[in-house]
């Protein structure tokens, strides 16, 4: 979710009905795609690229149509292919159209299995306002830029400054060239998206891997199109309101759950000199936010510190950059280099159009103000941060209700989960399995960070699972908990 800078249709149903019935011929005429060489910055071996043409609006379908650009990897093995499994690495603001070539190549950890590289022709595409689809920007600025996600504020005073820039950004946004575009970048709508891809391939159903934000896209798809759903792995998952208020404030919560998996790593290895007990490496991070406050280092404050604590805690992986980090602050050392960040005004545009489009966030900065006290104390790692004031509050009223998750279409749902997760808490995990009932089943792994299947996750018993639900259909006939492995 935060990684990349790192919400029933009542009224809309029976517009929905009839938008599929039109969907389907029009479908028609672009079957057949052409599909040609991937962008360069989403050029793997074997990735194919192709563009569909969806409604921007689906309430006016013979209205302006928009391009979504969609990738595929064909299947490894022609006699074995039981369709096609669409993937969404998360966000929202991240484009997909490079995934499938990241799951299946050597620059992943643990690779996409043959198995389901058999299975499948993987499917990857740029959600509608990002990257090589129809994007939309909200023209913001290398300062608005550089004070990247989620500013933590020290004071009421700090919440309504924030305000202030949030509620420019905002501006920014419904006033841009692409502002025509901004009541339609929703879930709901990539969704319905989704669906249009299903019938340019001309497959009767889908399969999908969707991760963190991408959970919710794919509940959202199957609530909406249950009969056209077929094995549906949602990982890391978001609670039913998808990424809302609620789940915003959850990251204080979720990185208490995770920063003792780094306390224990830093004390392991006192080289780096944070602390030798985990109590020590607890205390450090919150000298170094003080210190750093009062007197920034190389350009990082209090604030930013803490947003990269969260961010590198997203995989034990970055563990030893976060300490190398940690390090290099406390005694004014060169940082470690960090990659290039790309297309940002992109990334942080379509990502609000999504969250604010979503669902209703409160209006008032006094709320903020209020839920700022509370959550510093609940969650003093992030929670002030977790609970401040975004553009959300002053962007236009959603098109639409959310999409009520519920449990009500076939048994083919997968959640896995990490039990230490950062980003999407284990309680968010919880209430979405809640919210679809007997459609699904969950697995829980005892390991930290984002992300539970393949890439830097390493339980074989989750990885295991989720590969022959895909593979073969099973599923546990109860909700399993895997534990904790050697390493992890």
């Amino acid at each position: 979710m935060r990684r990349t800078l790192s919400a029933v249709l009542v009224s809309a149903v029976a517009a929905m009905s009839m938008v599929s019935i039109i969907g389907v011929s029009q479908a028609a005429a672009q079957s057949g795609l052409k599909w040609g060489p991937c962008p360069a910055d989403s050029a793997l071996p074997g990735l194919q690229c192709t563009t569909v043409q969806v409604p921007l609006d689906y309430r006016k379908p013979q209205g302006r149509h928009i391009d979504v650009a969609v990738s595929r990897l064909a299947s490894k093995d022609p006699s074995q292919r039981r369709g096609v499994l669409l993937t969404n690495p998360g966000g929202p603001g991240a484009g997909g159209l490079i995934y499938p070539g990241l799951l299946a190549s050597n620059l992943s950890p643990q690779p996409l299995p043959k198995s389901v590289q058999d299975r499948y022709d993987v499917i990857g595409f740029d959600p509608r306002g990002v990257g090589h689809s129809t994007p939309v920007t909200c023209d913001v600025t290398p300062e608005q830029i550089a004070r990247r996600n989620l500013p933590y504020p020290e004071s009421a005073a700090d919440v309504r400054k924030d305000a202030r820039i949030a509620k420019a950004i905002a501006r920014q946004c419904v006033t841009s060239e692409t502002a025509a575009l901004l009541p339609h970048i929703t879930t709901a709508n990539t969704a319905r998206d989704m669906d249009r891809i299903r019938e340019a391939l001309g497959e009767p159903k889908i399969s999908y891997l969707g991760t963190s934000y991408g959970t919710y896209l794919g509940a959202v798809y199957t609530t909406l199109f249950p009969q056209r759903s077929d094995r549906f792995v949602l990982d890391s998952n978001l609670g039913p309101g998808g990424y809302d208020r609620t789940a915003q404030r959850r990251f204080g919560r979720g990185l208490e759950d995770r920063f003792p998996d780094f306390a224990k790593f830093a004390a392991a290895n006192p080289q780096y000199g944070l602390g030798t007990t985990p109590k020590q490496v607890r205390a450090k991070f919150f000298e170094l936010a003080a210190r750093l406050e009062k007197a920034p280092v190389q350009g990082i404050d209090g604030s930013l510190f803490r947003g990269t604590t969260f961010d590198l805690l997203y995989s034990d992986a970055g563990m030893p950059t976060l300490a190398a980090v940690w390090q290099a602050l406390d005694t004014d050392q060169p940082l470690p280099a960090e990659p290039p960040l790309t297309n940002i005004d992109n990334t942080i545009s379509s990502r609000l159009h999504v969250i604010c489009g979503d669902s209703s966030w409160p209006r008032s900065v006094r709320t903020y103000q209020r839920d700022v006290a509370v959550q510093r104390v609940a969650h003093p790692l992030i929670g002030a941060a977790a609970a401040n004031i975004n553009p959300c509050a002053f962007w236009p009223s959603p098109v639409e209700p959310p999409v009520r998750i519920g449990d009500r279409g076939p048994s083919n749902v997968l959640l896995v989960q990490n039990l230490r997760d950062p980003g999407t808490p284990l309680v968010g995990a919880r209430e979405l399995r809640k919210a679809l009932g007997s459609r699904a089943r969950m697995v829980t792994a005892d390991q930290g960070g984002h992300g539970a299947y393949l890439l830097f996750a390493a339980n074989m018993c989750a990885n295991t699972t989720v590969t022959t639900f895909l593979t073969t259909g099973h599923r546990p006939h109860r909700d399993l908990a895997c534990a904790a492995e050697a390493g992890r």
